[in-house]
């Protein structure tokens, strides 16, 4: 380590201020302001608080957000928000370095329930909801999930019916699955539900049927939080995690509801019981009106993001500071991140952890832009992509979140399982981030589906069986829509060879090339593989599920080389030369240790050599090397507020 070029202090400082400069991005001054309000320790979660005490420890100190005027950017400007839409995420996402708690019941009132009103509403929602929702003088929760029913939206069981001589509609959980289930803010502060429901209605001449999942806003409790009329509600109690959150179920028993409390932006209901709605096509509507809500699954992303950064930075502090054993004739114990073993463990997560960060960006300034009406072509392509990319990320962030605080608990040893070093509290609270938001496996897979499709209009909505059908019927040689390639990417796959094994691992350009031929390799082959089973008689559910595993494949190959191309796009825009040649290191370490994770396949499909296999691995060593006297800037710069990294281990060793 005594051999390395180690930055002075104020090269070290500057280097610092560089790299947060990139991983900030767009909503920097955002980052800046949450850092400031958000630099104290009493936000951090407190395990001896009962599980009352949780709960209103983070409603109160969402009040103090409220006050602080922190929810007006999620909504738009004529709904009496300030508009700024990835300000909003950028937000709530610093909150993932003080309390996850804190992070899902904002995330809730804002950004789901919330959301719903300001996407799914119209004036009359607006008017009466978003300011009371802004200043939490309404309390709101998101009421989607059903005990049976959770990915599958479409097939929710609650209904609404239609009652024309009223004027109302009927809200009712027919059966046992169709319970609204782990619902935060059910269990005790919310006082409004929107619940997504089928809409079942009928004009004069009609006979009354299902017009397809619609959301309504239900009251469930008076202002006493006693149940309303033909409201049950209860509380889910103790989890694995998120002890501030209040999970519930309610169970609807003909809850009647004024018709006007239909949201109603993509569909209405006429004093006749006539349906109508803007979009004909049902599978359409129902996609339109979900992706109007996928802010939340993008701030899951981000969140988990933080999340994991945070423990990064508590195990490589520790990491510098713990010192075991002894070298040879060496009197002194050897500090444990100079273990080539240690560096291992965390530099590559480090790494991921940038290109990732540089991902979110981009997925969050394309929301940003499309929801705002700042995008040149708001077409539909347009947005599938961006659903694709928010979906894919998703999954991708928060299984790499998941998995990296684990390592980090480990890597701390016995102190990383103490709650006051905060890794086990961390580890418990983001379990959960697999599989709300979207199921990470789901998601992966229509991440493939979409791109095996090519974004096709008629795929949108079909069961596993149609979806097949449709595709056997496109043409044999597989056509992939795919986003034009930023300059830089180009320019860059224009300049290497054709042949990744005749240019060197580290051209920017074989590596883009690598990660695209798998992919490219993966579609190819998928498709093939579900035409030649349809060929052969099978079923077209059987074909689906037997070639599950290939779509996954499919689906993570895709998002790992968006990430890649995000990285590389942000280290272009680095106009730091020292932090941009460090980036190129720690992207180099992002890509080897992303080959090294796969390179059964790699090597299983001829992409790379045996000699280049052996040179992958190497490779990971020396670039574990190379960062090892950067390693306290990458985790600094991440700009973590420090009173959120109290933890007594990082005193004393």
């Amino acid at each position: 380590a005594d051999e390395l070029p180690w930055p002075t202090d104020d090269e070290r400082a500057l280097l610092v201020d560089n790299l947060r400069y990139v991983l900030d991005g767009r909503w920097r001054s955002v980052r800046e302001r949450v850092r400031e309000q958000s630099d104290r320790s009493d936000l951090l979660p407190d395990p001896s608080r009962t599980l009352g005490e949780a709960r209103e420890h983070t409603l109160e100190v969402m009040r103090q957000l409220a006050e602080e005027g922190f929810a007006a950017a999620g909504f738009a400007v004529d709904h009496g928000g300030t508009g700024d839409i990835g300000g909003s995420i950028t937000a709530i996402e610093m909150l993932g370095y003080a309390d996850l708690s804190l992070m899902v019941k904002a995330g809730v009132q804002w950004g789901l329930f919330g959301g719903a009103i300001d996407n799914l509403g119209t004036a009359r929602h607006h008017d009466r909801y978003v300011a009371d929702t802004i200043g939490l003088d309404i309390l709101g929760c998101f009421a989607m999930t059903e005990t049976g029913h959770g990915s599958n939206v479409q097939a929710l069981e609650t209904t609404a019916n239609y009652d024309r001589d009223t004027r109302e509609f009927v809200i009712d959980s027919p059966t046992p699955s169709s319970r609204k289930d782990y619902i935060g803010g059910a269990a005790a502060h919310a006082r409004v539900a929107a619940v997504f429901a089928q809409l079942i209605t009928g004009g004069p001449d009609e006979e009354p049927t299902s017009r397809g999942v619609h959301c309504f806003v239900v009251p469930i409790r008076d202002d006493n939080g006693d149940d309303l009329p033909g409201v049950t509600t209860g509380d889910c109690g103790h989890k694995g995690g998120l002890a501030g959150v209040d999970n519930g179920r309610i169970v609807f028993d003909h809850v009647r509801i004024p018709a006007e409390n239909l949201l109603n932006r993509y569909g209405d209901v006429e004093a006749d019981g006539t349906y109508t709605s803007p979009i004909e096509d049902s599978n359409r509507r129902f996609f339109t009106m979900l992706g109007t809500l996928i802010r939340g699954r993008v701030t899951v992303a981000a969140t988990a993001g933080a999340a994991g950064r945070k423990a990064l930075t508590l195990a490589t502090r520790y990491g510098l500071i713990r010192k075991q054993f002894e070298a040879p004739d060496e009197t002194d114990e050897i500090i444990v991140l100079d273990y080539l073993a240690h560096q291992r463990k965390l530099l590559p997560l480090i790494a991921k952890s940038y290109a990732i960060g540089c991902a979110q960006n981009e997925v969050t300034a394309e929301l940003h832009d499309l929801q705002t009406g700042a995008a040149d072509d708001p077409d539909g392509v347009r947005q599938r992509e961006l659903e694709s990319d928010a979906a894919g990320l998703k999954a991708y962030a928060t299984w790499h979140a998941s998995h990296t605080i684990n390592v980090c608990r480990e890597a701390c040893g016995g102190a990383g399982y103490l709650d006051e070093n905060q890794l086990p509290i961390l580890r418990g609270d983001i379990d959960v981030f697999t599989t709300f938001e979207g199921d990470n496996t789901v998601l992966t897979q229509l991440v493939a589906k979409e791109l095996l499709s090519a974004y096709a209009e008629d795929v949108q909505g079909l069961s596993a069986t149609g979806w097949v059908r449709f595709f056997a019927e496109m043409a044999r040689d597989v056509v992939v829509e795919k986003t034009a390639a930023r300059q830089v990417v180009q320019t860059l796959l224009e300049s290497s060879d054709d042949d990744p094994e005749k240019s060197p691992l580290t051209d920017r350009g074989t590596q883009i090339r690598l990660f695209r031929n798998r992919e490219d390799h993966l579609v190819r082959t998928c498709a093939q593989r579900l035409r030649r089973a349809l060929d052969d008689d099978n079923e077209a559910f059987e074909v689906f599920n037997n070639a599950q595993d290939h779509l996954l494949k499919v689906g993570r190959a895709r998002t790992e080389r968006m990430v890649l191309e995000a990285f590389i796009g942000a280290i272009e825009d680095c106009d730091s030369r020292s932090a941009a040649e460090l980036l190129g290191t720690v992207c180099d370490l992002f890509v080897y240790s992303a080959l090294e994770d796969d390179l059964s396949w790699f090597l299983m499909h001829r992409h790379v050599s045996v000699e280049r296999a052996k040179a992958i691995r190497r490779g990971v060593n020396e670039l574990c090397r190379e960062v090892r006297p950067h390693i306290g800037s990458l985790v600094d710069a991440f700009g973590i507020p420090e009173a959120l990294l109290a933890a007594p281990m990082l005193t004393h060793g």
